[in-house]
């Protein structure tokens, strides 16, 4: 039977060496384990987030391991440097046992005498004055965000890429309210806080396994996106298009602004993730949202004009990066094509609303090139249109992610 070990060693060779998203390789490793898929998820994000740091770690002790054994040494120095619930002995031993099952028995002694160097020689990881290596973030990224938005506002926010983040979970008003929601979800045993209109959770097991969630009680969305929707000022009646929608938070949140006498059309380019927005409205009760397949870049002229527009285009996601930590590891260059499809996205979109109405455009990312690069290009050939809201949000204190977000208005 596989442990929690083997299960996140598994998952982290799919992620780090077949270019697997961490997300869809831990679910897929963890739904083998009886036990234990805590830990193993743990160690798998851990691992992922802090890849520089170990790797800083390791190189001092060893040269370049094989791909198998750098993985091994990097769940043991997670173990050895992050876990503190594991014993030294537990994490250098089991480390040694994962290699001899995984074909690396001639290295087990390795193993044991490097983890054993880097147990006895720590380091301060929060003394460095290496932003890269202290933070696990690298440095071409660093320095794209100190010419963007200056070094002192990345520093800020730099301590708050790494650790669990909160979840925000939206009340549905027409079952409850933040703090009646909060008040059944402690009871269900959540840590959790009213913050604003939401409340914030610190920790739960599986969110899906609770009876408020299955009631139709809240959805779960980024507290920045939440107040993206909320700038797009929807109103009672207000026909909502809802671009690139999936997994359909931002729909939610605009059906409960639109009431009943509203419609709000939620669009994917696929069919899955259309129907996987029609279960969760479903779960929530909400009777005027209708899921479509569509693909956003292409004008479709069977749809009428909208009243509201949510344009959450494609991105690069450097935002988001505790909740998929390998993401801060792509290539700069790997993303150079996606302000070309936001801005064919964006236009599209403008085509479909009213004069009088309002478009959100927002994305998940720190990267100007994306954000208001894009805009500003979109305004300055479109004289229509005029801009009412621009904003980006930082990871900060709030346990919010990165995420930028502008309101453009058809004249």
């Amino acid at each position: 039977m596989i442990n929690s070990r083997q299960a996140a060693f598994e998952a982290l060779y799919k992620v780090c060496f077949d270019s697997a998203y961490s997300n869809i390789a831990v679910d897929n490793v963890l739904s083998d384990l009886k036990e234990g898929r805590a830990f193993a998820a743990r160690l798998v994000y851990g691992v992922l987030e802090r890849l520089i740091t170990l790797d800083y770690i390791i190189e001092k002790h060893c040269e370049k391991p094989k791909p198998k054994l750098r993985i091994i040494l990097r769940m043991g120095t997670y173990q050895l440097y992050y876990m503190d619930k594991v014993t030294s002995a537990a994490a250098i031993d089991e480390s040694v046992k994962l290699a001899k099952a995984n074909g690396l028995k001639y290295y087990s002694s390795f193993v044991n005498a490097v983890l054993h160097k880097i147990d006895n020689n720590r380091i301060d990881i929060d003394a460095l004055s290496d932003l890269s290596v202290k933070y696990s973030v690298p440095q071409n990224l660093i320095n794209m965000w100190n010419k963007a938005y200056s070094s002192e506002t990345v520093l800020k926010f730099l301590p708050f890429l790494n650790g669990r983040p909160p979840l925000f979970a939206v009340p549905n008003p027409n079952k409850t309210d933040a703090r009646d929601l909060c008040s059944l979800l402690t009871d269900e045993g959540v840590k959790c806080s009213v913050y604003e209109d939401v409340v914030r959770i610190d920790f739960t097991a599986d969110i899906t396994t609770l009876h408020s969630f299955k009631a139709g009680l809240f959805h779960i969305q980024d507290i920045s996106c939440v107040k993206a929707v909320s700038a797009l000022k929807i109103v009672k009646g207000d026909t909502v298009y809802d671009f690139c929608a999936a997994p359909g938070g931002k729909s939610f949140i605009a059906s409960y602004f639109a009431g009943n006498s509203g419609q709000v059309y939620s669009f994917d380019l696929h069919k899955n993730r259309v129907a996987l927005m029609e279960l969760s409205a479903e779960r929530l009760g909400l009777r005027n949202i209708s899921a479509r397949v569509n693909d956003a870049s292409v004008y479709n002229s069977n749809l009428a004009s909208a009243d509201k527009i949510i344009c959450d285009v494609p991105c690069s996601g450097y935002g988001i990066v505790r909740r998929k930590p390998e993401i801060r590891y792509k290539e700069l260059d790997s993303v150079k094509a996606l302000p070309e499809i936001q801005y064919q996205i964006l236009s599209t979109s403008s085509k479909y609303l009213k004069s009088g109405g309002r478009l959100l455009y927002s994305t998940c990312t720190l990267n100007k090139k994306e954000n208001e690069k894009v805009v500003y290009e979109f305004l300055k050939n479109n004289n229509d249109f005029s801009l009412c809201e621009i904003k980006t949000f930082f990871p900060g204190e709030d346990g919010g992610d990165g995420f930028f977000y502008s309101v453009i208005e058809r004249k």
